[in-house]
């Protein structure tokens, strides 16, 4: 008896047309969501690292437009400002920076949300046609053993296992890396404020200096 293998390369070639281009769409959708997760991840890994060296006094390159935007807001004098209004101001200026950055470091996501929808479906249309193959191989040689039925099952069987090989890796990897940019952004989001905080010392006291240094 021939034996019958079940690896991946064996279960593509013993499939039909459709299930071919089922099973290369999900295996495309797959490597495409590995290559997502991987850039994600380390675009997040290096703003984490800018952050904390930014934290301990260090002027990470990858942070340099936002604090750009800090300086550029702290230089703005704007007439009968408090110093509570100065700061919001350039919190919500530096934010925005922070948040274009943060926009750049996780643009992958939205292909993981939609990878861990859809191949699952697609996978499902792959299954839905393998069994049809398998009723057509029956009613063609009016026979139900599975010798007959067997190769329709199988192509069936093969496109929900690719289906579910690109599902889930994308939706642990959504998950993971939205969580972790999530603390990442609180990250961002405290240094700017504690920056706006430094800035706003800064210029009242260099304010103070130049009244003392006139009288």
């Amino acid at each position: 008896m021939e034996a019958i293998s079940i690896s991946p390369f064996s279960l593509f070639m013993q499939a039909g047309v459709v299930g071919k281009i089922v099973m290369i769409a999900l295996g495309v959708a797959s490597l495409w969501g590995w290559a997502v997760i991987i850039e994600v991840a380390v675009l997040t890994a290096r703003l984490r690292k800018a952050i904390r060296e930014a934290q301990n006094g260090g002027n990470p390159p990858l942070l340099a437009p936002v604090m750009a935007e800090a300086a550029r807001a702290a230089r703005v004098m704007v007439p009968g400002e408090s110093v509570g209004e100065r700061r919001a101001r350039i919190v919500e200026t530096t934010g925005r920076a922070a948040r274009k950055l943060l926009v750049a470091t996780e643009a992958g996501l939205p292909n993981l949300a939609v990878i861990s929808s859809v191949a699952p479906f697609v996978g499902l249309f792959g299954t839905v046609w393998g069994i049809m193959t398998s009723f057509v191989g029956i009613a063609d040689s009016q026979d139900t053993s599975l010798a007959v039925v067997a190769p329709g099952i199988a192509e069936a069987l093969a496109a929900t296992a690719y289906g579910l090989a690109a599902a889930i890796p994308a939706a642990i990897g959504f998950n993971r890396l939205g969580g972790t940019l999530a603390h990442t952004g609180e990250a961002l989001s405290d240094h700017v404020e504690e920056h706006a905080i430094t800035l706003v010392g800064g210029v009242e006291n260099d304010g103070a200096r130049r009244i003392a240094e006139a009288a």
